[in-house]
């Protein structure tokens, strides 16, 4: 792939931000530090080609995009600032107009002219767009001394790739995607944003935690114990779900009522308990061998008192649950739905600041094999409005995540762009068990009967390959 850096800038806020701004990173931030920057990718097609002529692409799409980021970095300053700490190891975040050479949004423009739109939704990996995402195995705690946010747009024969790296210590999906249609707002005309950020993290969690961080292990190192075992080979996929299939997922796990009178099952426990149950029956595990199950939810409405949904920060905890492989593939849907399920509605106030309290005596810096031994790990959600970040072009033909924070087990769910209830599941897995899944009739739903009516789920073909990073980019929603 031929591609052409042009220019790279740094975006400051349009207007200055008065004094020196800093904010304690919390408990719900710092185990994410020497994870990697959270990167997404969108893709957009233009109507009009003209528009990708020069000048007009410079002056009615790049000047407009740098112009309505400096608007929209007034309220969500603290992306354009970086991170710190003191003589005690206490992180925080902070942003002072004095300090101009260290602060903004990295901004870069590139060329890709030959790339159609097309071109880079042929496969399901990430290693057809990586170089159009910046940061690429970065660490979070690069923070110290770089920008907090990187983008690179990249003009394509037919459209604009947008890659974006957001430090994850300091922002989870929620806040991300919130910046996100804040910025396509601005772009789009408005003179103010609609939705706020609440910016006061000692509001979440006001406790110091001291962090001895001088040099962080790789989060990929001796993930699967031995260090010198050669590491699977793993692949990526999007499985898109329509929506009829999600309905056919969530009546199935349904259709036994439960006897202790639990409330029925959500779609996102319904899908994902799914997803547990085929990948537990691909991976060939043994009937006693414990398979975990991990979600990165939202805490926004766990905590007491509730915290705002325009919270700007992380307000994700892991919530972790297991069983063993055999009682999975024994059992109908219902049964891992309900393990799930118990283990969302556990996690409550009580339980989120027990975790924190626990975390804050003997803080430990997240590594991917914590999710768990033979995991599947959600992150990200399907309640994200993806979709809808339009800057003025149009809405997105795909969005992803980018190759970063990737491991064993590891997806990440989107809406679906066909709407409904549909949903788009991105995943990790080791080659030999994805061409299990890739397979299965039963996990496609492909020519399933459904009250009289024939069901077929239509997913992608092809897989990307590559050795992956990772922790979830945002939240598993009960």
């Amino acid at each position: 792939m031929k591609i052409k850096i042009s220019s790279k800038t740094h975006v400051q806020p349009n207007k200055p931000i008065l004094g020196k701004k800093q904010f304690q990173l919390t408990t719900f931030d710092l185990p994410y530090l020497a994870f990697y920057y959270n990167q997404k990718f969108l893709l957009y097609k233009f109507e009009n080609l003209l528009d990708l002529e020069e000048p007009t692409f410079q002056n009615n799409v790049v000047e407009k995009l740098k112009d309505s980021l400096g608007s929209v970095l007034e309220d969500f300053y603290q992306l354009a600032g970086k991170l710190a700490k003191d003589e005690d190891g206490v992180f925080r975040v902070e942003y002072d107009a004095d300090e101009e050479e260290i602060n903004g949004v990295e901004f870069s423009v590139a060329d890709a002219v030959d790339i159609s739109v097309d071109d880079l939704t042929a496969e399901d990996g990430t290693a057809q767009f990586k170089e159009l995402v910046p940061y690429n195995g970065i660490l979070n705690l690069e923070g110290l001394r770089r920008p907090l946010l990187a983008v690179q747009v990249t003009k394509l024969k037919d459209g604009l790739a947008m890659g974006l790296a957001f430090n994850h210590a300091v922002l989870d999906g929620t806040a991300t995607w919130h910046f996100m249609s804040s910025w396509a707002e601005i772009c789009r005309g408005a003179q103010t944003i609609s939705t706020q950020p609440f910016l006061d993290r000692a509001k979440a969690r006001d406790t110091r935690v001291k962090l001895d961080l001088a040099s962080p292990k790789d989060p990929n190192a001796s993930s699967n114990g031995d260090a010198a075992a050669e590491p699977p080979q793993l692949v990526e996929k999007v499985f898109k779900f329509s929506d009829s299939a999600i309905h056919t997922i969530k009546s199935r796990a349904n259709s036994v009522v439960p006897s202790d009178g639990s409330k029925p099952f959500s779609t996102f426990q319904s899908l994902t308990s799914h997803i547990w149950r085929h990948v537990t029956l691909a991976r060939g595990l043994k009937p006693e061998d414990i398979t975990v199950f991990t979600v990165f939810a939202d805490c926004r409405r766990r905590v007491d008192p509730p915290m705002p949904e325009e919270y700007f920060g992380n307000m994700i905890q892991a919530i972790f649950t297991g069983t063993a492989a055999g009682l999975l593939a024994a059992h109908g849907p219902e049964f891992g739905a309900a393990v799930v399920q118990k283990a969302i509605v556990a996690h409550d106030a009580r339980v989120v600041d027990a975790r924190n309290e626990e975390w804050e005596k003997a803080p430990k810096i997240f590594q991917f094999k914590d999710a768990g031994v033979n995991c599947v790990a959600v992150g990200s959600s399907p309640r994200f409005k993806v979709y809808e970040v339009d800057f003025g072009w149009g809405k997105p033909e795909t969005v992803r995540s980018g190759s970063n924070n990737r491991f064993n087990g590891m997806m990440y769910l989107y809406p679906g762009k066909a709407g409904g209830v549909s949903i788009d599941v991105e995943i990790t897995l080791e080659a030999r068990v994805m061409e299990k899944l890739e397979k299965s009739k039963e996990f496609l739903l492909i020519d399933v009967e459904e009250d009289g009516n024939k069901i077929t789920n239509g997913n992608g073909h092809g897989h990307g390959h590559g050795h992956g990073h990772g922790h979830a980019n945002g939240n598993g929603f009960a």
